[in-house]
């Protein structure tokens, strides 16, 4: 599947339909963001069949950085069946998101 892309008026309906997302709020001005970018798409590939990968342009998408409460980029954030489970802020190592996917799992 990839990372997937979810705006704003799907972004309920893509928690409701998988048991685990993880969701990366970012912006193309922000370096820590391509940075991370890599480790996201690893992290997809990874974890491919057992949770959604998503990346959320806080630029494009500001009602649901808003929603979520995201002040500083990169964010990351996991749902277990539609409720938050875990957030990251800032770029991190691979193992740390590893680690929100499994508590999740």
């Amino acid at each position: 599947m990839g990372i997937i892309h979810p705006s704003t008026k799907d972004f309920d309906q893509l928690l409701q339909a998988n048991e685990v997302v993880l969701v990366d709020f970012w912006a193309t001005w922000c370096g820590p963001c391509l940075m991370l970018a890599p480790i996201i798409e690893e992290i997809s590939k990874k974890y491919e069949g057992k949770a959604v990968v998503a990346k959320v342009d806080v630029d494009v998408e500001r009602a649901l950085a808003e929603h979520y409460q995201i002040m500083s980029i990169p964010t990351v954030l996991v749902f277990k069946k539609g409720k938050l489970a875990g957030r990251e802020i800032g770029a991190a190592a691979a193992s740390v998101y590893e680690t929100m996917i499994e508590n999740a799992l």
